[in-house]
């Protein structure tokens, strides 16, 4: 028999909670809860380019492009969006918050001024040069290889803590220094000009300006690649966090798209918040979370919890499936799926347990090939949730 859910819940792949809705639709929701509350917004939204993003899910036979969004607002349209989206955000984050907005040239100028209008002149921190290496080469105008990032405050009290982000400096001579060693064994390096003496040691920390240029762009056989076209390294991510929260902060993403913020966050021991409408990014954060373990906890008993929330989902669907038993233990076997009478394989399978409308996950598979063999959990009535690479679910009792 078929069940609905609308949410979903793993006992690890957090702490944090991932939104299938449209960043202005999840605003109501999220200010409900969250308001003055969140720490860090990170945004990386669609740039305006006019083009359909797509991704290739699958291999040989089996595999499917899907849409993940469409960018083809005009101009008006995109900054009214824009502007429901940064006054949501606005009323989001507490007074020591503050906000990244990641775009490149098309309209950074024009959310510039939103930005000023909604956050205030006075709160501007910096606009950040990401600079990097990849893609081709123009010949009728200088190659565009930037990103740029809109770092706001929300107020004075902002927290920033740029050691936070320093690298140690190195043994690298530098400017025709002279290296020594100091009487607690510090090793370092000196020089004389116009009569003063600069020294710096070894181990003193450098910061990064407002260019970024040594964070590179993921290239195509990365190991942090998802498939999602527009994903941003994890580095980049972790440079934003760790310099504008503390462990236990909370940090929200409206665009999360493959799921990094998500992943940084979780590797840095923040809290998250995550919303995309695109139920790929759904399914890409729900795998990217559940193979991370975080480092180190915050505490011994801390909750790590992944909790996935969206609408019910009436597509139909019909699976081919068969329980099965070794020793004491049961299995469910999931041969074939199909949804609105078209077979294909599963991006998802997962068993567990249904909470009125919340399916507790306990065996997951995230890359299924079929048939797959998943544990059936004892104590409860059995459920089976499957996905397709449409982001199409279905959940069944397997009673």
């Amino acid at each position: 028999m078929r069940v609905f859910c609308t949410e979903e819940l793993h006992a690890s792949g957090g702490d944090g909670s991932f939104y299938l809705a449209k960043a202005e639709e999840a605003l109501d929701a999220l200010l409900a809860r969250y308001e003055n509350s969140v720490r860090l917004i990170y945004l990386d939204p669609p740039f305006r380019t006019g083009e359909s993003f797509k991704m290739k899910i699958g291999k040989g036979k089996n595999a499917q492009t899907v849409v993940l969004y469409e960018d083809k607002l005009d101009e008006a349209s995109y900054l009214a969006w824009l502007k429901t989206v940064l006054i949501g955000c606005h009323k989001l984050l507490d007074p020591r918050g503050s906000i990244y907005l990641h775009l490149d040239y098309r309209m950074s100028h024009k959310a510039r001024m939103l930005l000023d209008e909604i956050f205030g002149e006075s709160n501007f921190m910096n606009e950040i040069i990401w600079a990097y290496r990849s893609g081709g080469r123009a010949t009728r105008c200088y190659p565009r290889k930037h990103d740029t990032i809109l770092f706001y405050r929300k107020s004075k009290k902002v927290l920033f803590n740029i050691k936070a982000v320093g690298t140690p400096r190195g043994p690298e001579r530098r400017n025709h220094m002279k290296r020594f060693i100091d009487e607690d064994g510090r090793i370092g390096f000196s020089i004389r000009s116009n009569g003063k003496t600069y020294t710096y040691y070894e181990d003193s920390l450098i910061y990064p300006s407002d260019v970024w240029s040594d964070i590179e762009h993921l290239q195509q056989k990365d190991r942090e690649r998802t498939g999602f076209l527009t994903q941003k390294p994890e580095a980049l991510l972790k440079r934003i966090i760790a310099a504008s929260t503390e462990p236990g902060d909370l940090v929200l993403d409206l665009f999360s798209g493959s799921g990094t913020t998500a992943a940084a966050a979780t590797k840095l021991n923040r809290r998250f918040l995550a919303v995309d409408q695109s139920p790929v990014a759904c399914a890409l954060l729900r795998r990217r979370q559940l193979g991370i373990t975080s480092e180190p906890t915050l505490t011994e008993n801390a909750v790590h919890a992944l909790s996935i929330s969206y609408p019910a989902d009436h597509t139909p669907c019909r699976i081919t499936a068969e329980r099965t038993e070794k020793g004491e233990k049961a299995f469910v076997q999931l041969k074939k799926t199909a949804f609105s009478g078209k077979e294909s394989a599963p991006m998802y399978v997962a068993t567990g347990y249904v909470d009125g409308s919340c399916f507790h996950a306990l065996h997951t598979n995230c890359a299924p090939k079929l048939p797959v063999l998943l544990p059936i959990p004892k104590g409860y009535t059995p459920v089976l949730h499957v996905v397709s690479v449409h982001g199409e679910q279905a959940f069944f009792t397997l009673e």
